[in-house]
């Protein structure tokens, strides 16, 4: 968690940023990691500040860090620097935001997934529960039910002495002719045909 400058520092900070009649460069503001944030005039641009920001000579470029609301004031998108209290709720709120995260990341990989191996699905209890109407288990029950209806059937020819029971005959379907079967269209002379030679006529004497 990042922390405030010290008492003497902060005293610092507050002359430093007196705008007096002789001062070139004077003190805007500080972040939560240290770096100050300064303000001068222009000889090219008088009508607009210059605007810049300064860190400590030991860190390394790389880990200059700073919030989304002083590159606003830097870039002049932004007319008042933020405040102190500002940037602690900043703070506050990204912490609060990374939290309700990690919660939907774990209530998110609490559910399960086809993807996950067959020792972390679902029971197969809780999937025959939520089978959907005409699935799989009620198609084999409802064949299991036909076919106990036929022999039943043919029990009861049976003992009523009609002879032997008849089985239901299945009408086999006669397969259409293939297409591959029919006679390929003759389009071209065919495989058999061969060049004739040529003869050439006499010449015509002059």
């Amino acid at each position: 968690m990042p922390q405030t400058p010290l008492n003497l520092k902060r005293l610092w900070y507050s002359w430093k940023m007196i705008k007096l009649p002789w001062r070139r460069k004077w003190l805007v503001g500080f972040d939560l990691q240290g770096n100050t944030f300064w303000e001068f005039k222009d000889a090219l641009h008088s009508n607009r500040n210059r605007r810049i920001v300064k860190y400590s000579r030991w860190t390394h470029y790389g880990d200059v860090n700073i919030s989304p609301s002083w590159v606003q004031w830097l870039r002049h998108t932004r007319f008042d620097p933020p405040s102190l209290a500002e940037q602690q709720a900043d703070v506050i709120r990204q912490e609060r935001i990374k939290m309700l995260a990690a919660q939907a990341d774990e209530r998110w990989a609490a559910k399960p997934s086809f993807l996950d191996p067959p020792n972390k699905q679902q029971p197969t209890q809780m999937l025959e529960s939520r089978e959907p109407v005409g699935s799989v288990g009620q198609t084999n029950t409802k064949a299991q039910r036909s076919e106990e209806a036929t022999a039943q059937h043919v029990q009861k020819e049976a003992d009523s002495g009609n002879g032997a029971p008849k089985l239901p005959e299945k009408t086999a379907k006669k397969p259409k002719d293939s297409p591959w079967k029919q006679p390929p269209v003759k389009s071209n002379p065919g495989e058999d045909w061969q060049p004739q030679s040529w003869t050439p006529a006499p010449a015509k004497k002059r």
